[in-house]
């Protein structure tokens, strides 16, 4: 007994038809049909969210600029006294700091000391 033929009827005005044609490399490719139009999405969307990403860290970078130290130090206490890093530095280097104590802070009522007995 004999199989089928594997190949369509095509009628005369059929054969050279655009759409007969395009068809046919469709079912021959499918990659053109899924896998092209997928790629050209994906970078489609890279390039618009480049372009997103750009835009929001611009906007980011208008409200955020670095400062001086000057400016820094001038936001903590504009009523308060002028600081020096030299003075505050060696201010701290007059402090002995070799000799001190180290003392438990007093508990509320009822509070666990945390120590273990």
């Amino acid at each position: 007994m004999r199989t089928f033929q594997n190949k369509k009827f095509v009628g005369k005005d059929g054969v050279n038809n655009l759409g007969t044609r395009y068809r046919a490399v469709m079912n021959k490719h499918p990659f053109l049909t899924f896998g092209l139009p997928f790629i050209a999405v994906i970078i489609a969307g890279s390039f618009a969210l480049t372009q997103a990403t750009a835009v929001r860290y611009e906007r980011n970078d208008r409200k955020v600029r670095q400062m001086t130290k000057d400016e820094e130090l001038g936001l903590r206490s504009s009523t308060g006294r002028k600081v020096d890093m030299k003075e505050e530095y060696y201010k701290l280097a007059a402090k002995d700091l070799d000799n001190w104590e180290q003392r438990r802070v007093k508990r509320l009522p009822g509070e666990t000391d945390g120590i273990l007995e």
